[in-house]
């Protein structure tokens, strides 16, 4: 089961709050148990977060919960991940820092920092599972927010993009984040510049800062090494069978593949927030934007790859992602 830091729910609940949520109502709503909010060591499954997040967001009638939660952070909120970043010499260590340590408080998120000329971009996922956007937008707003925190100025990304579509105001967006952002990218990210990632912050304590990574390098040891999840094994083996072999690529052909009935199938999945046909949907929809990137397949082959048995069924469905047909996204890429 995947699961994430208590803290990260009592977090939510202190940002539904300062919303006007009643925090008693969505605690229960989710399941959640508020009195494992201050246990450091105490986690919860992904699927009670997500259920926050959303709840949280339409209790609060705010559909951009995650970017002001994001808003509201303060020092020691996650602990000892939080100020392992807080005290690193410059914004790209403390980043670094976030890609190593933030499994302490996630089991599945993933933070890649990868180079672009002169620039980083930094990349969030989680392995195998969804996320709500609502927890996807806080953690991308959240990078923006604490380093303006630890710089003592805000900082500004060069550009900024969300696998969703948008689910707040654009004016919002480029209020929190300094930037508008792309929605329905392949993946989230966060882009900075190179020399505001290394420009050396002034009031950082050397010796506090390697006392705190010790300690977090102490815990880091004691967590178990990750399990591939079933939501990533499921994926990974759709990878192999979609457009191949289509008794395989459903439900009933991936259970007897991993050998467990379709019912502890599913269940697994909703353990962790996720069900076999959103993630049917999201390996399609990653998919068909990198094959319709290759000029050399035609839009009937790219629906075939993408196990779709008729291509008006892969037109209804690239329409119902992005809004356009193939066709469309094709010329407007070239």
């Amino acid at each position: 089961m995947v699961e994430v830091a208590a803290s990260i729910g009592a977090m939510i609940l202190a940002a539904a709050r300062e919303r006007g949520a009643e925090p008693n109502a969505l605690a229960a709503h989710a399941e959640f148990d508020s009195s494992l909010g201050g246990d450091p060591d105490a986690r919860i499954p992904l699927r009670v977060e997500t259920l926050l997040w959303d709840e949280a967001a339409r209790l609060t009638g705010d559909n951009a919960f995650g970017l002001h939660a994001a808003e509201g952070l303060r020092p020691g909120v996650f602990d000892v991940v939080d100020y392992a970043v807080r005290t690193a010499p410059t914004l790209r260590v403390s980043l670094e820092r976030l890609a190593r340590y933030n499994r302490l408080v996630h089991d599945a998120a993933v933070f890649n920092l990868v180079e672009d000329g002169d620039a980083v971009r930094v990349e969030h996922s989680l392995r195998g599972v969804n996320q709500s956007l609502h927890a996807t937008e806080f953690t991308l707003a959240s990078l923006v927010v604490v380093g303006g925190q630890i710089r003592g100025l805000p900082i500004c990304p060069l550009q900024a993009t969300f696998r969703h579509a948008a689910a707040g105001s654009m004016p919002e967006y480029l209020r929190v984040l300094g930037v508008e952002p792309s929605f329905l990218a392949n993946d989230n990210t966060l882009t900075f510049s190179r020399e505001l990632l290394e420009r050396p912050l002034s009031t950082t304590d050397p010796l506090l800062s390697r006392v705190i990574e010790r300690h977090a390098e102490a815990l880091l040891a004691r967590r178990p090494i990750p399990v591939e999840t079933a939501a990533a094994r499921v994926r990974r083996l759709l990878c192999e069978t979609l457009g191949r072999d289509e008794a395989a690529s459903t439900l009933s052909g991936l259970s007897q593949r991993l050998r467990m009935s379709e019912r502890s199938l599913q269940r697994r999945l909703a353990d962790e927030g996720q069900t076999f046909d959103a993630l049917l949907d999201e390996l399609r929809h990653e998919l068909a934007l990198r094959y319709l990137a290759d000029k050399t397949l035609a839009i009937a082959e790219v629906a075939f790859l993408l196990g779709y048995s008729e291509p008006s069924a892969f037109h209804r469905a690239f329409k119902r992602w992005t809004g356009k047909t193939p066709t469309q996204a094709r010329q407007h890429a070239a």
